[in-house]
């Protein structure tokens, strides 16, 4: 009797380590099974977008928050989208500070100064737009909210292409319109595809 009831006390105590080892792991495991499946929903998103690889590069940093939500998706890309086009407009007014500017080149850079401002101001209106959208994916309220995020960040958009497109009649020397549409490329690109996943969760 007594040895049964030894027995039958180590079974249990190593029913009880095992319990216990396998909840100490089991976190580590959720967590990273979890950053997997949001991984792969960024980059099943990013390929509704027009430069895929860029959206996913951009994105897999905000994986722990995204996780598998269109709204927080998109939040996160038109976060991007905004940091971009805060360090072009810091670029672009440190160039205009630049000394023996001729007046065709401060034209062009002030030109691209006020596109890039009106940039920064629209997209910062579309995240706290975003912001102000419930769970619930339907109704007026939604639609609302989804239309005017979606008119500011083409608005923005356009504001950057305007200013690339707007190189070839501006005088401005080799390295500056290198620098500048460099910037404005890419900050383009990332609102390009924050655009998109707009318009996917949108349902548009």
């Amino acid at each position: 009797m007594a040895k049964l009831l030894l027995t039958s006390l180590v079974l249990f105590c190593c029913a009880i380590s095992t319990a216990a080892a396998a909840a100490s792991a089991n976190p580590r495991s959720s967590a990273a099974a979890a950053a997997a499946a949001s991984a792969s929903f960024i980059k099943s998103s990013c390929s509704a977008t027009t430069y895929p690889a860029l959206c996913v590069q951009s994105l897999l940093s905000y994986a722990p928050t995204i996780h598998r939500s269109p709204k927080q998706l998109a939040q996160a890309a038109l976060s991007v989208s905004l940091s971009r086009a805060q360090s072009t407009r810091s670029y672009v007014r440190a160039l205009a500070r630049f000394k023996g500017l001729r007046p065709r080149e401060k034209a062009a850079i002030r030109d691209c100064d006020e596109e890039i401002g009106d940039t920064v101001d629209r997209l910062a209106k579309s995240i706290q737009e975003m912001k102000r959208i419930g769970e619930k994916r339907s109704g007026p309220g939604f639609e609302w909210h989804i239309s005017n995020v979606e008119t500011w960040v083409s608005a923005a958009l356009t504001d950057e292409n305007t200013c690339v497109d707007g190189f070839a009649g501006k005088a401005l020397n080799g390295k500056m319109k290198s620098g500048i549409k460099a910037r404005f490329t890419n900050t383009a690109q990332v609102t390009s595809n924050a655009l998109a996943l707009v318009n996917k969760y949108g349902g548009h």
